[in-house]
């Protein structure tokens, strides 16, 4: 059972919102938070909870810990929804993906794990409220990275192609097309792998946003020298899908390598790169 604990907060004066997420797996703690512009408390409640349930694999046990009274009634109580609807959208689509169930928590709570969610939202809420010190040239300044706030751009149709090449000898080919392989179906094993890490490129690659993704294909092509991977990778959202695309030829192209590699120890995995992107404000960019 994973836990889930998830707060929102607004500041009215500065018309911002924050929210955090920590998450307990298998004795692991992951946290999350991030800002929106001309928001709501409720706004932020529900993110809170979104941007957690999509940090979580599908199909896996979820309780989600609460203080909100407004998100624990919408989703036991049967309560109307009368604004918010593309976020209540997009959690009814997490949440049917997953066997998730919902506690709520007092506001006063003790709990560790729910204070450093709130902490987190509160903290963000107000971020800009106070000027910030200026550090001297001389001083140590930690490593900060942090995920970028896409609360305010429009939502548009987005799509990304990668490809990729793992070169490995003719005989291998052979061998990989007609199925003799000691471990199986390459291919079909490749693609699979491919469309499952597309799915979970946020858990990956750390600063990326978490997407529903409307369409993952994975395809492969056969120069003399290897096996060409693309990867196609859709979504209606606020950002891209490179990152997917691309996660999707890596991993594809990994899965070959381990496959294949007991017969070709020369395998080499090359080109992995971004062909086409479309969506957003830079439009469509064709790089080959």
């Amino acid at each position: 059972m994973i836990e889930v604990y998830a707060d929102g907060a607004y500041n009215a004066g500065l018309d911002q919102g924050g929210w955090g997420v920590v998450i307990l797996e298998n004795s692991q703690k992951r946290v999350f938070s991030g800002m929106g512009k001309k928001t709501t408390n409720n706004r932020m409640e529900l993110t809170a909870a979104l941007e957690a349930i999509l940090h979580t694999q599908q199909g896996s046990e979820v309780v989600v810990y609460t203080d909100s009274q407004y998100l624990f009634g919408s989703m036991t109580k049967g309560w109307q929804r009368r604004v918010n609807r593309d976020l209540w959208d997009r959690l009814d689509e997490a949440v049917s993906e997953r066997k998730v169930r919902w506690e709520l928590m007092r506001g006063d709570t003790k709990n560790p794990f729910h204070k450093e969610a709130h902490n987190l939202a509160t903290n963000l809420a107000s971020r800009g409220e106070t000027l910030q010190p200026v550090p001297l040239a001389d001083e140590k300044r930690g490593l900060e990275v942090r995920m970028v706030d896409v609360s305010e751009k429009p939502l548009t149709e987005r799509e990304a192609v990668a490809k990729g090449l793992v070169v490995m000898k003719p005989e291998t080919i052979s061998l990989m097309r007609e199925g003799k392989m000691a471990k199986g179906d390459v291919l079909a094993t490749a693609q699979v792998a491919g469309i499952m890490a597309a799915k979970q490129t946020s858990q990956i690659i750390p600063m990326c946003h978490p997407l529903m993704l409307d369409e993952v294909k994975v395809e492969f092509n056969f120069p003399q020298n290897g096996v060409e991977i693309t990867a196609r990778v859709k979504c209606t959202g606020k950002t891209g899908v490179e990152m997917e695309a691309l996660t999707a030829v890596a991993v594809a192209a990994l899965t070959i390598y381990d496959m294949c590699k007991a017969v070709d120890r020369g395998m080499k995995i090359e080109g992995i790169r971004l062909v086409r992107k479309s969506g957003g404000k830079s439009g469509t960019v064709v790089l080959e």
